[in-house]
């Protein structure tokens, strides 16, 4: 990794570090735990998007696969939660790896609307099959137990998501660093020079595909034992917009712009929860604000700006 990489790194577990003893109390908590939980989702998400040039507009799909995974295995059949979690990221990674051939066989327009397919396909399942998922209305979520401890506290779920946040960002600032990460940059800027110079297309489109979603499973079985309750909205389409548009208002092809991008769309719903109303309009000019101003993201415009003294 580049130094500037080990320094952002550094930061973000300074700051995972410090959190805990600066929040004031525990809805701060609660909302920090989600913002971290959304930055993993969303810095799978850019890899895919940001990194390898592929879009995908049904992936919290994916997140919901991963979190009736932990609902349904443990409340049906009796499996042990990190059994359920593990499971539940195997299958998500063997359905993303059945579509990815067919679908990546698309470009531009035709891409976006088949995954977009693929996520309302798997939010309608979740919604009929009423006798294990609970249908529409959702079904509770048994507790995770780690090592024989069941987790309950929020700071004791903190922790964990920290822990899994930062091994996270060095997980893919290494990738990124890597040959495969290379291939990935080079897939986006022309996948004709790509083939000329030997890269697999198809297999690096599907291998970042099926690691995206893996990312989004084992984070919805997270979010699923977190709230103690899973609904098909997890799955839904708007969420995958949410989680799109924290890609691109955090700076794609940015690890730590993934971060930030989770961070304030997480927390800006609440911060406009005074405008009774008009926290939609002003959600959504705020959005546009950002794509007018900071067409390439928070992070990659700013660093540039003062990358280069301006």
């Amino acid at each position: 990794m580049q130094k500037s990489a080990y320094i952002g790194l550094g930061l973000v577990v300074a700051v995972l570090l410090a959190l805990p003893f600066v929040l004031p109390n525990s809805y701060y908590m609660d909302l920090a735990i989600r913002m971290a939980i959304n930055a993993i989702i969303v810095i799978g998400l850019n890899l895919l998007i940001g990194f390898a040039g592929q879009i995908s507009l049904g992936h919290a799909g994916f997140l919901g696969i991963g979190a009736y995974a932990s609902a349904v295995l443990p409340t049906h059949f009796g499996w042990h939660p990190l059994l359920a979690l593990g499971a539940g990221a195997a299958a998500t990674g063997l359905i993303a790896a059945v579509v990815a051939r067919p679908i990546f066989k698309l470009k531009g327009n035709y891409l976006a609307m088949a995954t977009l397919g693929l996520g309302i396909i798997i939010n309608i399942a979740l919604r009929n099959e009423a006798q294990w998922t609970g249908g529409p209305d959702g079904m509770p979520v048994p507790a995770m137990a780690l090592l024989g401890f069941e987790l309950g506290s929020d700071k004791q779920w903190y922790w964990v998501v920290a822990l899994l946040l930062a091994v996270s960002v060095w997980a893919s600032l290494s990738l990124i660093d890597s040959p495969f990460g290379r291939a990935l940059r080079a897939l986006h800027g022309s996948e004709v020079a790509s083939q000329v110079v030997g890269v697999n297309v198809v297999r690096y489109k599907v291998s970042i595909f099926v690691l995206s979603a893996v990312f989004a499973s084992i984070m919805g079985s997270v979010t699923a034992h977190y709230v103690g309750f899973v609904t098909p909205n997890f799955a839904d389409f708007f969420h995958s917009i949410e989680l799109v548009t924290m890609v691109v208002v955090g700076g794609m092809a940015s690890v730590f712009g993934s971060i930030v991008g989770a961070v304030l769309l997480t927390a800006l719903p609440q911060a406009l929860a005074t405008f009774e109303g008009w926290e939609t309009v002003v959600f959504g000019a705020v959005l546009m604000g950002c794509m007018i101003f900071l067409p390439k993201g928070l992070v990659p415009t700013l660093a540039a700006r003062f990358g280069k003294g301006e």
